[in-house]
């Protein structure tokens, strides 16, 4: 009781003290303006909100089909030893250092490339949600009812149609609480963005040049020696904190729509 008390003080405290220090400086032009020069007043992380939501959007469709796809083939169908290697590879990738997979992605596209990009990141952070989906997928698929695949089956589906027709759907609220687990889990990622998509002070929604992205913009307002963007780097942390927040909200919220029956 003790210290579960003692980590809730501080996790109340950690979020008031951001709040206080990066609340005053939450304004429209710290939405809508680029960042200034070193030392300049004012400015914003327009360019660093529109780069991770492009980063995080296209790791989404990159690594959330492919999650689920995994996900679905080791519930249904991995009983055999090559599920078990892809369990282990799941596993692994899921403990292994973030910047780890940076180095990984550095190596095998920006290297080549000859150019940091918003590509490379959106690679990085998808390398990151596979195993966080894979593993809720095969979770949640495995608790739907065998009745329902049974009963798919007496009728006449396929294989295919019972998944698609029925397992999916009863699983669908599951699947989303993972989805929006995983996007925010690397929404806030900064090591691999660092080595891939290294940031930019402009605007560009061009995935194949280097993009700013709201992780990279406090890492750069943090190192700075004056106060002005100190505060603006607690501002945009604030800013995540409150998106972590709503994805929070949004998982309950799906949680309570959850019908009789369905996960």
């Amino acid at each position: 009781m003790i210290v579960a008390i003692s980590i809730t003080v501080f996790i109340l405290y950690l979020i008031l003290y951001v709040v206080h220090e990066g609340l005053p400086f939450l304004n429209l032009d710290f939405f809508t303006q680029p960042p200034t020069a070193l030392g300049d007043p004012g400015g914003g992380v327009v360019t660093a909100v529109i780069g991770s939501l492009l980063i995080v959007g296209t790791a989404t469709l990159i690594g959330a089909p492919l999650g689920l796809l995994t996900g679905i083939y080791l519930a249904e169908f991995g009983n055999g030893s090559l599920a078990m290697v892809i369990r282990f590879l799941v596993d692994s990738l899921a403990g292994l250092p973030t910047i780890i997979v940076g180095l990984f992605v550095w190596v095998l596209v920006v290297v080549p490339a000859h150019s940091f990009s918003g590509l490379a990141g959106a690679l990085a952070l998808a390398i990151i949600m596979i195993p966080l989906m894979t593993r809720t997928t095969e979770e949640v698929i495995r608790l739907v009812p065998t009745e329902l695949r049974h009963a798919s089956a007496a009728l006449g589906a396929t294989p295919t149609q019972t998944m698609l027709r029925v397992i999916l759907p009863a699983a669908r609220n599951g699947l989303l609480t993972g989805l929006f687990l995983a996007i925010a889990r690397v929404a806030g990622e900064t090591a691999p963005l660092l080595m891939t998509a290294i940031g930019s002070p402009f605007l560009n929604t061009n995935l194949a040049l280097p993009m700013d992205a709201l992780p990279l913009r406090i890492f750069t307002f943090t190192l700075s020696p004056y106060a002005y963007q100190i505060h603006q780097a607690y501002a945009g942390s604030l800013v995540l904190l409150g998106l972590v927040i709503l994805a929070s909200l949004l998982i309950r919220w799906v949680l309570r729509r959850t019908l009789p029956g369905q996960l």
